[in-house]
């Protein structure tokens, strides 16, 4: 371990032993530090007021359908992989994998589709299909895609980046790749067709991001996609997050639920525990939050003065959009509507018009683009025999702002807006929907203690990001590390993944300690 990335011990002879961590959230990132933790040899708890493991990647069973309430693909599973390695465990004993073939589809209102998949040719063929001259632009955009993997992934995702330089040497290879540029501006570079540059540029949506103005880096996802493929864990990600709890368990380490984390406690100017809204006090050297940063930094801390993120600071940051999803399960259609597949995006008839109304305006648009789950065709305990179970997802404000949505008067009418799109793909879905419910951004305010609603915590934009987002060591009281969306290296499953793994690069082993670690994050 590089002294450099550790916290420093203090071994003072008045001390005893103590390896107990608190993890705040049995969110994905947090049950991936708690397994991280478990494998250095600490004695951990895992806090969470949800009925069961998995955070936003949680699922809700009603009347027979199960509804995956959050991410719904596996884009690395390295990064499963290498976690249950460092557990000393193989991944696909604990969970299986389906490999999507093709990864997705993309629809414009005028009938054109687009099947991403992970075959080089057939991937050219669909290019050439929609834009001919497009074709030699392509093939430059997945070099482009290659180079930023290379330096954005390989070179900074699982590593610490809470100092300054560790940013700052990267800039002269950032300004080489035009890092300054945004996705879809560096989409637009190689391709003419408005839709293939959609095509192209969408993917940060998936983390938060306004393709408008997130780094042109996020075109690494293109080759993630092509190099690892795209892939649904059997059982939806309930089934990893279940995994992982159980892994969290087997090493001796707690879950519980139904329990709220109501402030860190700081003694000095060291996190010593948490307290709970139940008034309940946990002590312990060592706590990790998986809550919201925000909701970490303005709630948890609201006693602690503080110097970084304080509430004026944080109230400045650009947050992710807002999401509104319907889930809902059909009667006998699971012979019905074969072209709509696992994945589906519909697009509508203004891309970067209603990126405005969403990330700068606030606006709430008669339009909107679609995202279709269909897990019961690759999945069939997703739904009863014969039946389908879907989730249609809209990126929305989030209700931050001034003038922002009140969902509570908002969301029947833009539900019937959206059946009447999903009508020209699956007529006459309406009239057998056995079972439903709904999310919007106030779900996501109160269910996961998200600010704004926001459904990916802070916007992933080049100054929101590596150094300039919030530390995994806590720049506000030592002992206290961050992992899961709001912090490095941000939100997506293989982002709040790794951020377990950088977790396990500032923390010592403490299997063989023969004092106390005192985590100063110095």
């Amino acid at each position: 371990m590089n002294n450099s990335d550790a916290s420093t011990l203090d071994t003072s002879a008045a001390m005893t032993q103590d390896t107990r961590a608190i993890v705040i959230g049995a969110g994905l990132g947090g049950l991936a530090a708690a397994m991280r933790l478990g494998a250095k040899g600490y004695a951990v708890t895992v806090l969470d007021r949800l009925d069961r493991a998995g955070g936003r990647g949680s699922s809700i069973s009603q009347d027979g359908h199960r509804f995956d309430l959050g991410p719904t693909i596996v884009t690395a599973p390295q990064v499963f992989e290498d976690l249950w390695r460092a557990c000393g465990l193989d991944f696909h004993r604990d969970v299986d994998l389906k490999p999507m073939e093709p990864f997705y589809e993309v629809r414009w209102p005028d009938g054109t589709k687009f099947r991403a998949t992970g075959d080089d040719d057939k991937m050219i063929e669909e290019v050439a299909r929609i834009s001919p001259d497009d074709v030699k632009g392509y093939m430059k955009f997945l070099k482009d895609a290659e180079a930023r993997y290379v330096v954005g992934y390989e070179g900074m995702v699982a590593k610490p980046m809470h100092k300054l330089w560790s940013t700052i040497k990267v800039l002269p290879t950032f300004a080489k790749l035009r890092a300054d540029r945004s996705i879809y501006g560096h989409a637009a570079a190689r391709v003419k067709d408005e839709r293939l540059r959609m095509a192209l540029s969408f993917h940060p949506l998936f983390i938060g991001g306004d393709p408008m103005h997130v780094t042109s880096m996020y075109a690494l996802v293109a080759h993630l996609e092509k190099t690892y493929g795209v892939h649904y864990a059997m059982g939806g990600v309930q089934a990893i997050a279940d995994a992982m709890a159980s892994v969290v368990r087997r090493q001796g380490g707690t879950i519980r639920h139904g329990v709220e984390a109501d402030e860190i406690i700081v003694t000095g100017d060291r996190a010593t525990g948490v307290r709970l809204t139940s008034g309940e006090i946990l002590d312990a050297p060592l706590v990790v939050s998986n809550a919201d940063a925000g909701h970490t930094y303005d709630r948890l801390l609201r006693n602690r003065p503080r110097k970084r993120w304080t509430t004026k600071k944080l109230g400045k940051k650009r947050w992710s959009m807002g999401l509104y999803v319907w889930y809902f399960g059909t009667k006998d259609t699971r012979a019905m509507w074969r072209d709509v597949g696992h994945h589906t995006i519909l697009n509508g008839p203004r891309y970067k018009g209603l990126l405005r109304d969403i990330f700068l305006k606030g606006k709430l648009s008669d339009d909107f683009s679609l995202y279709i789950h269909r897990p019961s065709v690759t999945d069939p305990t997703a739904a009863p025999a014969g039946d389908d179970t879907f989730y249609v997802l809209s990126p929305v404000p989030h209700i931050g702002w001034k003038d922002s949505v009140d969902w509570t008067t908002e969301a029947a009418a833009y539900k019937d807006k959206i059946a009447a799109v999903l009508e020209e793909h699956m007529p006459g879905f309406r009239d057998r929907i056995s079972t439903e419910m709904d999310f919007t951004p106030e779900t996501f305010r109160d269910r996961y203690l998200s600010p704004n609603g926001s459904g990916f915590s802070l916007e992933p934009r080049i100054l929101q990001s590596a150094w300039f987002r919030p530390h995994n060591v806590s720049e506000e009281a030592k002992g206290l590390f961050l992992v899961g969306a709001g912090t490095h290296p941000g939100a997506g499953l293989p982002g709040v993944v790794s951020s377990a793994e950088v977790l396990s690069k500032l923390v010592p082993d403490v299997r063989h300690a023969v004092d106390a670690p005192r985590m100063a994050a110095e």
